[in-house]
């Protein structure tokens, strides 16, 4: 499981550091200032979880299977939260009107703080 994480934490890591590259100098001429910086919201989140996937899964002190709800919440949180915050700060760029998934939004929103409030748990319980 930790090796799980830790690669998860990784690949959402380093797909921020190229959304958000893409977003300053790919899409800053087809988007408006309000929504390249809508763009880079769900970058800074996205890394800001990627983050703390890493420290979840390097901290030997949780057992691996205590780690398995932070871990799908905070999955399943950025690619709610942040993918869909790229497809609405896109949404003029394509045929497919995005605003009608906005609901997802704030669900990702939600598993996002379940996983912080799972780890604080965990935290608490195992960390001494």
């Amino acid at each position: 499981m930790n090796r799980t994480i830790l690669v998860t934490g990784i690949v959402f890591g380093g797909l921020a550091v190229a959304l958000g590259a893409f977003a300053a100098h790919g899409l800053e001429a087809l988007l408006e200032p309000d929504q390249i910086e809508t763009f880079e919201t769900g970058v800074r989140y996205q890394m800001y979880h990627a983050l703390l996937l890493l420290l979840v899964g390097g901290l030997q002190q949780i057992p691996a299977p205590q780690k398995k709800w932070v871990y799908w919440s905070l999955t399943a949180g950025i690619l709610l939260f942040s993918f869909s915050i790229y497809a609405l700060a896109t949404n003029t760029l394509t045929a497919f009107d995005f605003k009608v998934i906005g609901f997802i939004t704030p669900l990702g929103g939600v598993l996002l703080i379940s996983g912080w409030v799972v780890f604080a748990l965990r935290v608490m319980r195992y960390v001494k």
